[in-house]
């Protein structure tokens, strides 16, 4: 049977070898020396052989045998692959290695998780992050399919997402994004009747209507625009009007006006989702943590 080394005797054998003597490495592992002394008989039974010459007592000096030392640079080198492994598995625990992926939809992507993300990899230099951004429908097909650790996204209609859990985070109200020179502009709310008078782009957020007394709006909608920047460009141009949550409402636009739908008043609740079977991964259950403690309404 072959011999089972511990680590702590593999350290104090080194040691004493390094340090020539036992009380030096002693004082190093901050034991007495006849525990030290205890801990090589030990090794050296496990291993058949001695691995020190019998101590002189006039001089103390502590000399290898020949087996001790060819065991010396193995000893070294099974103690660095120790602390190879316990150090990689150390920062993975504290999420400061290894490879995150995630999905949001781009109004969180952009306005909120920036800042959090840069003060989460602050001290994290070793950590990989996939970050992708697409609509609440892809980021849960993302989720479903294992493409992300997690998600963060509105979850339309919970009771056909048995399978996910859902920590609702961020409230934002939907609006109407028109330019700031179109009739509606300098309303302070608005009834979801007037904007049938308007030519009306629907997008991914859209559906946050359909349970709602505005859901013939997403018939009366001409057009469809998935992507965010596209559709921004579209409203700048003067194409027509759309409903978009306050947060995906582009804040720096000096071309571009929020009118809040007053009727009826529609919230939007975005979070994270996860399979609700499966444990996240450290860094993945790290950031989760960190955005739970760190996000603030």
């Amino acid at each position: 049977m072959l011999p089972e080394f511990k680590i702590a005797q593999l350290r104090h054998f080194v040691w004493v070898a390094e340090l020539k003597g036992f009380h030096a490495a002693a004082e190093k592992a901050h034991r007495t020396q006849p525990a030290i002394s205890l801990s090589i008989r030990d090794l050296e039974t496990k291993l058949g052989e001695a691995l020190f010459e019998k101590r002189n007592a006039k001089t103390a000096k502590t000399d290898l045998t020949p087996f001790g030392q060819l065991f010396l640079p193995k000893a070294r080198e099974l103690i660095a692959h120790h602390d190879r492994i316990a150090e990689d598995m150390t920062l993975l625990s504290e999420h400061k290695k290894g490879h995150l992926r995630l999905a949001s939809v781009p109004s969180i992507a952009s306005r909120v998780l920036p800042e959090l993300l840069l003060r989460f990899v602050a001290d994290s230099p070793d950590l990989h992050i996939s970050f992708f951004d697409d609509n609440s429908a892809a980021v849960l097909r993302m989720v479903e399919n294992e493409q992300v650790d997690f998600g963060i996204a509105s979850l339309f209609h919970e009771e056909e997402h048995s399978d996910k859990s859902f920590i609702p985070i961020w409230e934002d109200q939907v609006g109407v994004v028109c330019p700031q020179d179109h009739p509606l502009a300098d309303k302070a709310g608005v009834h979801w009747k007037e904007l049938r008078q308007h030519r009306l782009i629907s997008n991914g957020t859209s559906a946050l209507l359909e349970d709602s007394e505005a859901r013939p709006l997403l018939g009366h909608s001409q057009f469809y625009i998935s992507n965010m920047i596209s559709l921004i460009a579209m409203l700048e141009a003067g194409f027509g009007i759309t409903t978009l949550p306050w947060y995906a409402f582009p804040k720096e636009s000096s071309t571009l006006s929020f009118v809040p739908l007053t009727n009826p008043t529609i919230l939007r609740h975005t979070g994270i989702v996860k399979l609700g079977n499966k444990s996240l991964t450290p860094p993945a259950q790290a950031l989760v943590d960190f955005i739970l403690a760190n996000s603030a309404q």
